[in-house]
């Protein structure tokens, strides 16, 4: 093989994994173009997530505003079905990565992607506001089209536990004080507020913004698109998910299931029966 042989073959090589994120090579390390040694020490852990996710660092309080959002959803307790699944596997033996991973594979649309679905929807009113329509306008027209065509729950709407997340309100005068600072322009919490109104007229009842429409806002606000926003709420769940696994991991219960074993679950199939001799 010739050398210009040789040196096609390395450059397919080197452009089999090709990034725009990373350089790497003995004694080197630069993310987004900036040495590893020079961010160390020197950003917070949201700017680097910022950083990786977007290709540049944000400034201090855009920094802050995400790091607050991925604070508020760490954690709902052990009812919720990752953080269950995390302290069962724990009592199996498995390591903590294995536990975190088995947790975080059920993240997915029903638990821990409405968040990524209250964005679209809020995504999809702040278009046709850019089209002229009225927030109040935009926000009606999209509600009707989802009872219409889609029906269920408004995503970002209600908690099958909390008559009012605790969470969202934080958030949400938390938004208002950063748009007030020019930090963010408010535009994703109006809109929410304004679906809300517009499900409170409809049912005739207040069903309050949850957490996942809240961090929908703020991520909205920050300029991240609704998938990478599930893939924020994975971040943030995870840090709940270790501290459950770890905990567990520290008792001597072993092969614990999800009821108490005095507990047997409802048998509702064909009543006792002997195979014909």
């Amino acid at each position: 093989m010739s050398e210009g042989e040789m040196s096609i073959d390395r450059k397919k090589g080197e452009d089999w994994w090709a990034t725009d994120i990373i350089e790497m090579r003995p004694g080197l390390i630069r993310l987004r173009g900036y040495a590893i040694e020079d961010l160390i020490g020197r950003i917070s852990f949201p700017a680097m997530i910022w950083l990786m996710l977007r290709g540049e660092l944000p400034d201090e309080r855009q920094a802050e505003l995400l790091g607050i959002a991925l604070s508020a959803a760490i954690d709902h307790g052990p009812q919720a079905p990752s953080i269950a699944i995390a302290r069962m596997a724990a009592t199996c033996g498995v390591g903590i990565n294995s536990a975190m991973a088995s947790a975080i594979n059920v993240l997915g649309d029903v638990h821990g992607g409405a968040g990524e679905q209250a964005l679209g929807f809020f995504g999809e009113i702040a278009v046709s506001m850019d089209f002229g329509r009225s927030l109040e306008k935009a926000a009606d027209e999209r509600l009707d089209r989802y009872f219409k065509d889609e029906g269920g729950y408004v995503p970002g709407l209600g908690h099958r536990f909390h008559p009012v997340d605790p969470r969202a309100p934080r958030l949400i005068e938390l938004v208002r004080r950063f748009a007030k600072d020019g930090v963010v322009n408010g535009r994703f919490a109006d809109i929410a507020e304004a679906v809300e109104a517009n499900v409170a007229k409809r049912k005739g009842k207040r069903i309050p913004l949850n957490i996942d429409g809240a961090t929908a806002v703020v991520y909205g606000e920050l300029g991240f698109p609704p998938p990478l926003t599930r893939g924020l709420f994975v971040l943030s769940r995870s840090v709940g998910i270790l501290a459950h696994a770890w905990e567990q991991s520290q008792k001597p219960e072993r092969n614990k299931g999800p009821l108490p074993r005095e507990w047997l679950w409802s048998y509702r199939g064909t009543k006792t029966r002997k195979p014909v001799e």
